[in-house]
């Protein structure tokens, strides 16, 4: 109990329910614990102490209902808090309190969770590094020079230096397997529609999902299973409960293995600690394949319908930020030639994915292609020697999974020589997300990479 704010969320849920420990002691562990780190590494950008406090005094006096009864939680800036500020990581919002809940933060709250604040956010999430003009830059936990990752990375700095046991995350084109990777946590891209999101604007489209964060498998499970559920306001929420599967391991499983998703440059660093997973599979007596992955397509149809919704979502904007107005402008030149071209592109993929899950229970392969970089860096623009064309082309390897519809987890994988964390990302056929948190504990369990601490 000396590490409080160290102790998996299941089990602290356990503690709370069984009344050997408080919900008011573990939420002063995790204030105890911002208070101490949070200055170094720029996570948690806005606090809730009070209004914290109140929710756990009224947690200890109440009969544990939910399953997350007691347990703190942070949600992305990016996520409406009621009576919260919420930034959006943009000057345009430095002082915005929204009048109600996001959809997730209500499913949250409505299972026991406590809103301890905001983690910080690039402007509107774009991008794969955590800075922005309001609040600065989130910085890695294993190396204080280094980028926590993006856009969740004040998310995973913040689980991975035990400010709170659980966090939400969004994904687009990595935005939530890029920082677990960079910062040693987990984190699942799930089925779009298993988590619904509300939207007036942009009700249909299916790149941009929101996801849990923890530490361990079990706590993604946990939290996963509190906010995944059928909601009639999106159109495309999935009505099917979800259930974990209850087999252990993965015995006789079939594992695809590629080391770099069909030909993209991957740091040696990185390519030297994934290259090992494919070995643990076998050791837990999975089959596993190296694969010559073809994920052509995935390119043009993220690029496009990315920059459509970001047209869509911010072009009424003024006095943006770089990145956002760069991809706004993307937006503007798209046609609707553009469009069904990408529609076709992503199409044919979706069908030659599907077939290839015919063969393969799971897809294995580097969640990004280079481990953490210098902070002061805006993004990656060289892999081994290759020049790359602009800021979101190194995020390929976690954007082209997202074209596929496919649920995708990131877990770590190992370090590289110098300390710096590397995830390996697990990928099933679309609806399968029980399967991904399956192997990703079994993997998890068998290499005990997340139980190393960032040195603070």
């Amino acid at each position: 109990m000396s590490e409080l704010h160290y102790l998996t969320a299941t089990r602290l849920a356990h503690l709370i329910r069984t009344r050997q420990v408080s919900a008011v002691e573990v939420l002063q562990a995790c204030l105890d614990r911002i208070e101490q780190v949070n200055p170094h590494v720029n996570a948690i950008v806005t606090l809730a102490a009070e209004r914290a406090t109140e929710a756990a005094k009224a947690a200890d006096a109440a009969e544990p209902e939910g399953p997350l009864h007691g347990l703190p939680v942070a949600h992305k800036d990016l996520v409406d808090t009621a009576g919260i500020r919420t930034t959006y990581g943009s000057p345009l919002f430095a002082d915005h309190v929204p009048a109600a809940d996001d959809l997730v933060v209500e499913r949250l709250r409505a299972a026991g969770a406590i809103t301890v604040g905001k983690t910080n956010t690039p402007e509107f999430g774009t991008g794969s590094h955590t800075v922005n003009e309001v609040f600065g830059a989130t910085r890695n936990p294993y190396d204080l020079s280094k980028s926590a990752g993006g856009s969740s990375g004040g998310a995973a700095a913040a689980l991975a230096t035990g400010m709170v046991p659980l966090a939400d995350g969004s994904d687009m084109g990595g935005s939530l397997r890029n920082p677990a990777s960079f910062c040693n946590v987990v984190g699942l891209r799930p089925t779009p529609g298993r988590v619904p999101g509300v939207s007036d604007t942009a009700a249909w489209y299916t790149l941009s999902v929101q996801g849990p964060m923890a530490r361990t498998v079990d706590d993604l499970t946990l939290m996963f299973s509190a906010i995944a559920g059928f909601d009639r306001r999106s159109p495309h929420a999935i009505r099917e409960v979800f259930t974990p599967e209850p087999e252990e391991g993965v015995a006789g499983l079939r594992v695809a293995w590629s080391p770099d998703l069909g030909g993209l440059p991957v740091d040696p660093r990185t390519a030297a600690v994934t290259a090992t997973a494919p070995a643990v599979f076998e050791r837990l007596g999975a089959r596993v394949e190296e694969v010559g992955l073809d994920l052509s397509g995935a390119e043009e149809a993220f690029r496009t319908y990315r920059a459509w919704n970001y047209a869509l979502s911010f072009g009424d904007l003024d006095g943006l930020g770089p990145n956002t107005a760069w991809n706004v402008e993307r937006g503007r030149e798209v046609t609707g030639a553009a469009l069904a071209a990408a529609e076709r592109a992503r199409s044919r993929l979706y069908q030659r994915m599907s077939a290839f899950f015919d063969t393969y229970d799971v897809l294995i392969a580097p969640v990004s292609q280079v481990p953490p970089f210098p902070i002061e860096q805006p993004h990656v623009s060289e892999i081994n020697g290759e020049r790359l064309p602009d800021y979101l082309a190194w995020m390929r390897s976690a954007y082209w999974i997202s074209v596929l519809h496919a649920p995708a987890a990131s877990v770590p994988a190992g370090f590289t020589t110098d300390g710096l964390p590397v995830g390996v990302q697990i990928v099933a056929r679309p609806f399968e997300d029980a399967r991904v948190l399956r192997v990703a504990r079994a993997f998890e369990q068998a290499t005990g990479h997340g139980q190393r601490r960032p040195p603070l």
